[in-house]
């Protein structure tokens, strides 16, 4: 059974950086691509960055470009999203998600609140 497990999530004030990780299991690491999402209560999905099995090639939505970089280390299994400069519009529950067997399988979610 596949499963993700998010981490690194907390209250912090704008302009701070979080690094938020994820973890899966069930499932070759490093034969899987990864991507980060968040969700707002009552707003659609947000895509947020995206990276391939490899590590080689990443892609990142358009509200995090510049400040957010997305990593993965396949010898822990983990993956890994640095977030910087984060404002009000970056609280969310942030979630990571894989492909597999043809559904998407995401975690339970890490929630990121930026407060003053």
């Amino acid at each position: 059974q596949v499963q993700l497990a998010e981490s690194g999530g907390g209250l912090v004030q704008p302009g701070d950086s979080l690094r938020l990780a994820c973890t899966v299991s069930g499932v070759a690491f490093g034969g899987v691509s990864i991507a980060w999402y968040r969700q707002v209560s009552g707003k659609e999905r947000e895509f947020l960055a995206y990276i391939t099995a490899s590590g080689r090639s990443t892609r990142y939505g358009d509200s995090v470009k510049g400040r957010t970089t997305i990593s993965r280390d396949n010898a822990k299994n983990t993956l890994y999203l640095q977030m910087n400069s984060l404002t009000f519009e970056d609280t969310a529950m942030s979630h990571c998600g894989t492909q597999y067997a043809g559904a998407t399988i995401p975690g339970p979610g890490t929630q990121v609140t930026v407060s003053s």
